[in-house]
């Protein structure tokens, strides 16, 4: 009897598949989260609008015109060998669309609505928000504990690492001494764009007495350039996980088995794990965008920053077990549709209208480019060191510190996805902003006495 069910089996099994079977296998082929037919759908008719003249920034269109480029630019560096052990998915999203609108090889029409798009939707904020609010949800409460009173070792101590051996490498090359520290070291550790370089150049031209542009654009330069490296960093340490399990908790990053984060979580007793629906979703994301506006309008009172205070108030709901399990559970999805589905459309989005191109290439200088590279390195090697000493997953560890060399929320965004571990967006938001801020404060403390 069970001769003639197999026999049967492999008899189905060896009959071909119906037309209606292969356009399913057709359709279940994908680019990025799009199916195979509805991308080139979309290419075709984002085109023909584009040819017409007709290509809007209203939101379905734009959604799909980053969707588009940016699914297209992780699908082709998947396609270069090696590419993806060092972030290379991460670098063509982030990097090559700028490249193409400064050469002129972008479309007008598409670089024109991918920029009125992002800059009218902000959506780097509602990404930021719902992955920050939805990976601290997901955490194990301990876990968090135990995690973020940890991360400030290591990150502590190779922030020190890394302006020592920045300002000693720097020197050796023949900059001055304050021309590394402050206009190489100082801002790849600033914590990005709005809140490392732009205070920070205000502050250098208010104390030097000089105009802001100018070292605006020295400053983004090695920020930029610091970026890059993290990124191919954080690549690399993927990589380097996979061929060394024991050093890496892959998401995890205290060891021992409570420390689980994201992903990883461990589900819930049956009898307390609650039913994740679209209403608990929908509060879910509610939640996000209410601590979002929350730290919005304490930086337009008291000038705080916003991602700091939502940062905050976030673990502190957590910590005191403010959400309902339902909720949290909501998070959890939340987490993983944006984390899975908007990173590389995102990281289109910024590259078309916010990278400078002209700025990035400025920063290729061989002396930034090695001072730069130390003082990354040092950060992150310090990291995995130090991290494995107070008992965390080494990986993990120096990943996180290699976001504090990050371009801002963007740049933890792209640090994380060529990690695939953006499960640690919490503890890289604790490295970028709070240590960016300290960063800034010190540095602007520092040129003040030193001038």
């Amino acid at each position: 009897m069970e001769t003639t069910a197999a026999g049967q089996g492999q008899a189905s099994a060896a009959q071909p598949k119906s037309l209606k079977q292969r356009w399913w296998a057709v359709f279940d082929t994908s680019i990025g989260a799009l199916p195979l037919p509805v991308y080139i759908v979309l290419v075709a008719v984002l085109a023909a609008m584009a040819h017409a003249g007709k290509l809007a920034a209203d939101l379905p269109t734009g959604i799909a015109l980053v969707a588009v480029g940016g699914y297209t630019c992780a699908e082709l560096a998947k396609r270069i060998p090696f590419a993806k052990h060092v972030g290379g998915t991460s670098i063509f999203a982030a990097f090559v669309p700028s490249m193409l609108v400064f050469y002129g090889w972008m479309p007008t029409p598409v670089t024109s609505a991918v920029k009125l798009f992002t800059k009218q939707s902000n959506f780097l904020y509602l990404f930021i928000a719902a992955i920050i609010v939805g990976s601290v949800l997901s955490m194990d409460r301990q876990a968090l504990i135990k995690g973020f009173v940890r991360i400030f070792i290591p990150v502590a101590i190779g922030s020190i690492a890394a302006g020592v051996v920045g300002v000693a490498v720097g020197t050796a090359l023949g900059l001055p001494a304050r021309q590394a520290l402050f206009f190489i070291v100082m801002p790849i550790m600033a914590g990005g764009v709005g809140e490392g370089a732009l205070p920070l150049s205000a502050g250098y031209a208010q104390i030097l007495g000089v105009e802001q542009g100018p070292i605006f654009a020295q400053l983004l330069s090695a920020v930029m350039l610091g970026n890059i490296v993290a990124i191919c960093s954080a690549g690399f340490l993927s990589y380097l996980g996979s061929r060394r399990p024991a050093w890496t908790g892959n998401g995890r990053l205290t060891v021992g088995n409570e420390d689980l984060v994201g992903e990883a979580q461990p589900p819930l007793r049956a009898s307390t794990k609650p039913d994740v629906d679209v209403s608990s979703v929908a509060a879910a994301g509610g939640t996000a965008i209410a601590l979002y506006l929350v730290g919005v309008l304490t930086n337009k009172l008291f000038g705080w920053p916003a991602p700091v205070i939502m940062l905050v108030l976030v673990i502190a709901a957590q910590l005191f077990q403010i959400v309902s399990p339902q909720v949290n559970g909501g998070a959890r999805f939340m987490y993983r549709f944006f984390s899975t589905a908007v990173t590389y459309p995102l990281m289109f989005a910024i590259s078309v209208a916010m990278t400078p191109w002209g700025e990035i290439v400025g920063a290729f200088h061989w002396i930034n480019i090695v001072t730069a590279v130390a003082t990354v390195l040092t950060l992150t090697v310090t990291g995995f060191f130090v991290g494995r000493l107070v008992g965390m997953y080494p990986i993990e560890a120096a990943i996180v510190n290699a976001t504090h060399s990050g371009l801002g929320g963007t740049g933890d965004v792209a640090i994380l996805t060529a990690a695939d571990r953006m499960s640690l967006m919490p503890f890289a938001q604790i490295a970028t902003r709070i240590g960016g801020a300290v960063t800034v404060i010190v540095g602007l403390a520092a040129l003040a006495q030193f001038h």
